[in-house]
């Protein structure tokens, strides 16, 4: 069974970026490259502060698309139940 994440993002200066993937480490990756153009590049997004499995990538994107409607602090609540010292997650993986 494939599992497919959503996550967020953020920078140093606490600016947040939320996206879905197949490939949870290889997109974060990604983004500390700054191998993706666009907003995460731009504004140095690229900490992992949050993520969620899916087994249906249906699921992922609905839940997805939810989070990006919320108000900033409901996000910022959202990640503090994971990790409340907003570290980076993506220190944990191993490749």
């Amino acid at each position: 069974m494939h599992i497919y994440h959503v996550y967020i993002l953020a920078s140093a200066s606490g600016v947040r970026y939320t996206g879905v993937t197949g490939d949870l480490e290889c997109r974060v990756i990604h983004h500390r490259q700054k191998l993706l153009e666009g907003f995460t590049k731009k504004y140095d997004v690229n900490r992992l502060v949050y993520f969620e499995p899916f087994g249906q990538i249906k699921n992922a994107i609905r839940r997805e698309k939810q989070i990006k409607t919320w108000r900033p602090e409901k996000k910022l609540a959202l990640i503090q139940t994971q990790n409340p010292q907003m570290r980076d997650l993506s220190l944990n993986f191993h490749r």
